[in-house]
């Protein structure tokens, strides 16, 4: 089939999330088992008991990743956690993953067997089995696709609509870490390609690099949620950049929110890397992307039980939508949020 130029719509007009709504608008769910499709961090498929929760993400050279400063076992280890970070989202447990990958000739057995380290290193720590997958070439470098599986009773999953007004905003860890290790990768990077006889100075910003290349998915947070027997109204992981992603529960949810600068969580070392880089920690935190924290609303009657999980900090609360979704920074202005956060379809 030849393309008709002159209809011709660019992706990039759409960006990432517009060109997924395009495409929801035509699928049909025609199976009764088929609970959420298109639309989430994973699709639900109900099998009776216990919910099926399934993810599938994709890493392409290039796009996703540089193999000049990201080693192969935390590549390996990060395509892993990501999806697995999906299905903490929708509050259910991962037990299964595939792996593809499409790689070029210039790639060893012994290259591929590093990779293989990393993915094997973040079964063992979720206690996932790697069960199948695909292996092709590429011509243009390497690809890794990644469907994670895991299960969750029908009454515990959690949507990204259903946040409520009224609930408080939550986030786990801390933001802007993971986009400050970017940059100073690609300092060192462009450094070093200018003067290779010049190497890398990395030491004392260890936390922003494991950020970076190894990002850990959030089991523990899930696992103490439910030590409290707190059930999120709505939630989904950071992978885009807090802006973006608070943005799709509000408008899934149909709700507003107000979130507050002195509440976001940053850590020190981000804090002082990015005032480095002439950076201002807040727009890293809010727009950075890659954290794979979780972001998630709850009602206020849990406020207490929150508290006490040290590795949560509340930063907001959800409002009725026609109050839009804002920043209150410390003076008490009110700024509205837009999504400025990763768009694959955009880079």
């Amino acid at each position: 089939m030849f393309e008709n130029k002159e209809n011709r719509t660019d992706l990039s007009t759409l960006g990432e999330f517009g060109f997924i709504e395009h495409i929801a608008k035509s699928v049909s769910l025609k199976n009764a088992s088929s609970l959420k499709g298109i639309g989430d961090d994973a699709a639900i498929i109900d099998n009776g008991n216990k919910m099926t929760v399934v993810s599938t993400d994709m890493l392409v050279e290039g796009v996703h990743f540089d193999l000049a400063f990201h080693p192969l076992k935390h590549l390996g280890y990060k395509a892993v956690t990501v999806n697995l970070s999906d299905i903490y989202a929708m509050n259910a447990t991962p037990h299964q993953i595939t792996v593809s990958i499409a790689m070029s000739n210039r790639f060893s057995l012994e290259a591929i067997e590093e990779l293989y380290v990393g993915i094997f290193m973040a079964c063992e720590r979720h206690e996932v089995d790697l069960v199948g997958g695909d292996t092709t070439s590429s011509t243009s470098g390497l690809i890794i696709s990644i469907t994670a599986i895991g299960t969750a009773d029908k009454e515990d999953v959690v949507y990204r609509n259903t946040a409520g007004v009224n609930d408080l905003v939550c986030v786990s860890g801390d933001l802007g870490g993971a986009y400050i290790g970017l940059q100073l990768l690609e300092r060192e990077k462009k450094i070093f390609v200018e003067n290779p006889k010049i190497q890398p100075d990395l030491e004392g910003n260890d936390y922003i690099l494991e950020r970076q290349l190894k990002p850990e998915a959030r089991k523990d947070v899930i696992a103490k949620l439910k030590e409290q027997k707190i059930k999120p109204t709505a939630m989904i992981d950071i992978s885009d950049g807090l802006s973006s992603d608070l943005l799709h529960i509000c408008k899934q949810s149909d709700v507003g929110s107000a979130i507050y600068e002195e509440k976001l969580p940053i850590d020190v070392e981000t804090f002082n890397a990015a005032t480095e880089f002439n950076l201002d920690p807040l727009i890293c935190a809010l727009n950075g992307g890659e954290d794979y924290e979780l972001l998630f609303t709850i009602k206020q009657e849990d406020y207490e039980k929150i508290k006490s999980i040290k590795e949560v900090s509340v930063i907001g609360h959800i409002t009725e939508k026609n109050a839009g979704v804002s920043l209150v920074d410390k003076s008490g202005s009110i700024h509205p949020i837009k999504a400025q956060g990763w768009d694959a379809l955009l880079e």
